[in-house]
């Protein structure tokens, strides 16, 4: 219900702090599914996530660590992952 009611708004930014935190795989497949479409659709996604595999989702991947950013790259293959 939360994700509906943040996009009913049709919002050009999308803050998704751990979007797919205490869901199954399946449904959180899906939230990421839909996540990459809005962004396809012009929309800008920022996720916080202390999952790997969601930011391998990411077409860019930002890491902090005690307030510092330590990494900061675009996906040369489709994944952020390092």
């Amino acid at each position: 219900m939360a994700i509906a009611r943040a996009l009913a708004g049709q919002p050009a930014v999308i803050l998704a702090d751990e979007p797919t935190g205490n869901l199954d795989s399946a449904t959180g497949d899906s939230i990421v599914g839909l996540l990459r479409s809005l962004n396809a659709g012009g929309a800008s996604i920022v996720i916080v996530t202390h999952n790997p595999e969601i930011a391998a989702a990411a077409p860019r991947l930002i890491r902090l660590r005690d307030g510092e950013i330590t990494l900061d790259r675009e996906a040369t293959t489709g994944s952020g992952t390092s």
